[in-house]
């Protein structure tokens, strides 16, 4: 069976022994040092300004959805939008923080909205911000999406989680909208085991998002920050300033083990996403001539990167047989989440946006699709099978 995931981590017996002995040695397992020398290096290599870590990507999403409305960007009730094709955590918490989500199709040769999806929308309702999903390594004309967002004024963020290292016209994705988040779950691009990050140029979101992240309170902030934050509300920094609340918050702050392992991974994060955009480009050039599958154009992209590789079929046939005959051979999933206005959660709670899409791409890919794993240590030979059954 070529599985989805074939280790915890990059370099996994090496990075274990590294593990068992700052576990031994470390003085705080709790947020601290290396988490925050992590954000300094995740930053550097995203070439963002401010890095906020947490325990997950989905944490991640429904950090900034809060920082946003901490801070006024975003007000109860807004319509947001979001890539109908999707996880669920990226649209959830829009739902959970009592905001509007709006579904916006995607386009079948790219399975991302492009800007004439996002526009379709725009002409129907009044959007005030629009949660993109880079999808599995892929977007479409993200760069046309930003300049409608700026020309009308709505706030544009980026959930990255799946698209870590992909370049577009000469810019990493996660980099296009004001905040970006990621994740490091086990089976993504890099492993802390669980964990996520959200990543902005911005300060104020940068400073609540940590505020965000711990409770509502000001421990992570620097010195300079919590003394402004402690004099703006009269707070006495001796007794009371540990365990003052400025904001709604939450708990999802991740541990030193989980920093400890971004520490590592990093190091290896360009030689895993060139590993995985040569087994991308030898398995799709192939297999995307199928002529039993929709064409996924990726051209238009400087350097893909993603840990898993989709196929929609012309027919729901075609993809039934498929999974018959992965059977015992490759692990298949479907295509993230599928379409989320076919998620029974969605019509429980915005049942007034599931008609906006009828006969939508997303549904299409939502029953016909799949996808299967692209991890660093494939083998010539699972190349091989790969190609062999899906071509």
């Amino acid at each position: 069976m070529i599985k989805l995931i074939k280790s915890t981590f990059y370099k996994e017996k090496e990075t274990k022994k590294k593990l068992i002995n700052f576990i031994t040695k470390a003085k705080q397992l709790s947020f601290g040092k290396e988490c925050e020398k992590f954000e300094k290096n995740f930053s550097k290599y995203q070439k963002r300004k401010f890095s906020v870590f947490l325990n997950s990507g989905s944490s991640a999403n429904l950090a900034i959805i809060q920082t946003l409305l901490n801070l006024g960007y975003l007000k109860k009730g807004d319509l947001v939008g979001f890539s109908a094709l999707t996880w669920s955590t990226n649209v959830m918490p829009l739902i959970q923080l009592g905001l509007n989500a709006v579904p916006v199709d995607v386009e079948l040769d790219t399975l991302n909205v492009s800007s004439k999806k996002f526009l379709e929308i725009l002409n129907i309702l009044p959007l005030k911000a629009l949660f993109l999903t880079n999808l599995l390594g892929f977007c479409d004309d993200i760069d046309e999406i930003k300049k409608i967002c700026e020309e009308n004024n709505i706030i544009l963020i980026e959930d990255n989680c799946e698209s870590l290292g992909t370049v577009y016209k000469g810019k990493l994705l996660g980099n296009f909208g004001i905040a970006s988040t990621f994740s490091f779950y086990v089976g993504h691009h890099m492993s802390t085991i669980e964990g996520g990050m959200v990543c902005t140029d911005n300060e104020e979101i940068s400073t609540m998002t940590r505020i965000v992240r711990a409770h509502g309170w000001d421990r992570n902030l620097s010195l300079q920050k919590q003394k402004k934050i402690r004099r703006r509300y009269n707070i006495n920094s001796s007794f009371y300033s540990r365990y003052t609340f400025y904001d709604l918050g939450f708990n999802l702050r991740p541990t030193e083990i989980n920093g400890f392992l971004g520490n590592i991974q990093i190091n290896y994060i360009d030689e895993i996403n060139k590993k995985r955009n040569e087994n991308f480009l030898k398995i799709a050039k192939i297999i995307y001539k199928n002529s039993n599958y929709y064409p996924l154009r990726y051209d238009h992209i400087d350097f893909v990167s993603n840990f898993a590789i989709p196929v929609v079929c012309k027919t729901q046939s075609i993809r039934d047989k498929l999974v018959e005959k992965c059977k015992d051979k490759i692990e298949i999933r479907p295509i993230v989440g599928g379409d989320m206005t076919k998620q029974p959660f969605f019509p429980k709670y915005q049942n007034i946006f599931k008609k906006i899409l009828k006969d939508s791409n997303a549904k299409i890919i939502h029953e016909q699709g799949l996808y299967f794993g692209n991890n660093p240590e494939l083998t010539e030979k699972e190349i091989e099978e790969i190609i062999n059954t899906f071509a």
